[in-house]
């Protein structure tokens, strides 16, 4: 049985009157339910963070990777050979300069120094007999008893016991220098190493390392800088004593404050760079040789910049740009020029004012002209 044409027609329209009945039902419950409301935060605008753009002074400086090392290092050696008796040390502690560190078997040297000393001894029994021998002979010489060339001889056996006197002296101070260097102490403050040899241990003069002593306080940090870079570098100096600050990842306290001490005097040709390294006072150890660190080193003051965090900068095709916030809390998308750029923040040389305020976070959700609200800043 098939329909008429009218009926047909009368069923879709009952359809598409229904249909729009359920619409408007819909979109009032959702309009009542979650609709924007009066105080709604998303009516109030997009939460943003902002800064304001300062006008001053600022240093302009590099930023690069350095690397902490030791003021000075040392491989501690018996500069005798021996039996090694005993250390001295705990390893990875700090010592004093003059500290023991470790003791060489003294007994063979104790041995060699008992019998220079006996040389001595013999030697000065030996001038004491040529002295009155001489004696004796003068008087006899001018007495006619004895011959000059008997008194000749025996004045000459006086010089040779002086002599030998002399030599057996200085053979004794040579066997107490020696038996000396069996104690071995740190010729620095520093802090020591593991062990690199053991109680027992057989060592060769000045060869066999037994420990190694870095100083650490003062400590250097070397790091590299573009030869570009260089001039403004040396600039700085003319002006005196160049600070260089170093940050210490994962180190929550303050940057640690030192000076540029040293500039190679090469720029690496492969690299285009050039070693420099600070000189840091470093007490509390926060520093540590071979660690890495973030370092800071100013090269040139502007009297007279306005600049703002460099995270405020964005980018497009057509240049840098910022967003400025105006008072009606909208935003302006402004292209600027930008000029030399420190750690943090970024001189401005056209398209900013100073005191003007710029969106440093939220940038992402922002189009011109874009309502705001200050979550920070």
């Amino acid at each position: 049985m098939q329909r008429s044409p009218g009926k047909k027609f009368l069923l879709l329209a009952v359809l598409v009157a229904v249909g729009a009945i359920a619409a408007t039902v819909w979109r009032h419950d959702a309009g009542g339910k979650d609709g924007p409301k009066p105080g709604d935060k998303a009516a109030a605008g997009v939460p943003v963070s902002t800064a304001v753009a300062t006008r001053g002074e600022i240093d302009l400086s590099l930023k690069v990777i350095g690397r902490a090392e030791a003021y000075s290092t040392v491989n501690v050696r018996s500069r005798v050979s021996g039996q090694l008796e005993s250390l001295a040390f705990t390893p990875g502690t700090h010592v004093k300069k003059g500290d023991l560190l470790a003791r060489v078997d003294p007994r063979p040297l104790k041995a060699a120094y008992d019998q220079a000393q006996g040389n001595v001894s013999r030697d000065q029994a030996q001038l004491v007999k040529a002295e009155a021998d001489l004696a004796r002979y003068e008087n006899m010489l001018g007495k006619g008893f004895v011959s000059r060339a008997d008194y000749d001889l025996y004045k000459a056996n006086l010089g040779v016991a002086r002599a030998a006197l002399e030599s057996d002296r200085a053979a004794a101070r040579a066997a107490q220098t020696q038996l000396d260097f069996t104690t071995i102490s740190a010729p620095f403050d520093g802090v020591t190493g593991a062990p690199l040899a053991y109680p027992g241990a057989t060592l060769t003069a000045d060869t066999t390392d037994i420990v190694v002593l870095n100083e650490v306080d003062p400590i250097r940090v070397a790091f590299s800088i573009p030869e570009d870079s260089l001039s403004a570098v040396r600039t700085s100096l003319r002006n005196g004593t160049l600070p260089v600050q170093a940050t210490i990842p994962g180190d929550k306290g303050v940057p640690v404050q030192g000076e540029l001490e040293f500039i190679d005097n090469a720029v690496d040709a492969t690299t285009g760079t050039i070693i420099l390294k600070g000189r840091f006072q470093n007490a509390n150890g926060r520093l540590t040789p071979g660690q890495f660190a973030d370092v800071t080193l100013p090269t040139t003051r502007l009297t007279d910049a306005v600049s703002v965090p460099v995270i405020a900068l964005q980018s497009s095709t057509s240049g840098s740009f910022v967003f400025v916030v105006k008072p009606d809390k909208t935003v302006e998308q402004r292209s600027v020029t930008t000029g030399a750029t420190t750690a943090d923040r970024a001189v401005i040389d056209k398209g900013l004012q100073g005191g003007e305020r710029v969106v440093t976070e939220g940038q992402m959700l922002l189009v011109d002209g874009a309502r705001v609200r200050f979550d920070k800043g």
